[in-house]
């Protein structure tokens, strides 16, 4: 019998005066490297997000739809399969408020009534064709591969993100031994879905420790469990994430659980072109518009990290694309 399997979305309305208020109240400019307005500034596309899960994935168990506390106009809060997650629902006292992505994050595995297994959505995610549920997970296991690679820096001067990473990957190399991964997860390490990628594997296989690891943007399956374990074997580590209110270069993030996850062996092998497209907004978006309008694509990932765009010129123009191709309103629709 198949799994339930719930799903988690993470919003935030970047307008919202009370939030704002809020945020500038423990806010330092001069160290708030989430200051930047396309951190938090709304497409107004997340009505599509809920019109293509109900379309794709009518199979979802139920939606929980996290947020500081603000709602969508258009949300229909009454909708069974729809729970809404406050903050302070889930996450410990202690840590609140947060305008940190990695605290709210790392403790999803705290929302009451989550199933075991979920995946996990940030909004400028979006299914964009019918999915199974084995497209997620497989025999009860997350859908995921090996994801090995040399550590990349970013092209930004002293990327925080980087710190992150690095982080994650301290964490994982303190607690698994490589040798006995590869040995006790042959099949998973090399595998013919992986094409090419195994040349690449073999070769980082001589060092005793890992090197890094690849980071798709894409929704992302987890078990419940997986979140547990981390905590309690690195309860100081994320307890230190969450006490910063904003991010910062001693954070881990939800990567750390994935990877925990993928190096336990918790995972069943799919290939690396099945979990769809990482795009980042430009002022010519023709190519993103081509793929959300495939018959052949799956997941997409629309990423907003230019401050500099024309904003309300690409906002309508993704708006009319996801209008084309979910032009009926979901039940989560007033």
């Amino acid at each position: 019998m198949q799994e339930k399997i719930d799903f988690v979305v993470l919003w935030v309305d970047g307008s919202d005066p009370k939030w704002l208020e809020e945020k500038n109240k423990y806010s330092d400019k001069k160290i708030d490297i989430d200051a930047e307005i396309n951190r938090y500034r709304d497409m107004g596309t997340l009505k599509y997000w809920f019109r293509a899960v109900e379309k794709y994935t009518p199979w979802v168990n139920k939606i929980h739809f996290v947020t500081w506390g603000h709602l969508p106009q258009w949300l229909d809060t009454t909708n069974p399969k729809l729970n809404i997650v406050k903050h302070e629902d889930y996450i410990p006292e202690k840590y609140l408020p947060v305008f940190n992505a990695n605290p709210i994050e790392l403790n999803l595995h705290r929302i009451d009534d989550l199933a075991e297994h979920f995946v996990f959505f940030n909004d400028d995610m979006f299914i964009l064709n019918k999915l199974e549920p084995e497209y997620f997970f497989n025999n009860g296991l997350p859908c995921d591969f090996w994801k090995e690679n040399t550590f990349k820096t970013e092209d930004a001067d002293d990327n925080f993100f980087d710190h992150i990473v690095l982080n994650d990957l301290f964490l994982v190399n303190k607690n698994f031994d490589k040798r006995k991964f590869v040995k006790d997860n042959f099949s998973k390490v090399f595998n013919l879905k992986y094409k090419k990628r195994n040349i690449r594997y073999l070769m980082l296989n001589r060092w005793n420790y890992f090197c890094g690891f690849d980071i798709p943007h894409t929704a992302n399956a987890f078990l419940k469990s997986s979140f547990k374990a981390v905590w309690d074997k690195e309860y100081k580590m994320l307890d230190r994430t969450c006490q910063n209110k904003f991010r910062s270069v001693f954070d881990v993030n939800q990567w750390a659980v994935q990877w925990w996850q993928m190096l336990k062996g918790d995972f069943s092998v799919k290939s690396y072109d099945d979990f769809g497209k990482y795009f980042v907004l430009k002022n010519d978006n023709q190519d993103l518009f081509d793929y959300i309008r495939s018959d052949k694509s799956t997941v997409v990932c629309i990423n907003d990290v230019n401050s500099d765009l024309d904003f309300e010129k690409i906002s309508t123009e993704l708006i009319n694309v996801f209008e084309e191709k979910l032009p009926l309103k979901s039940s989560f629709e007033k």
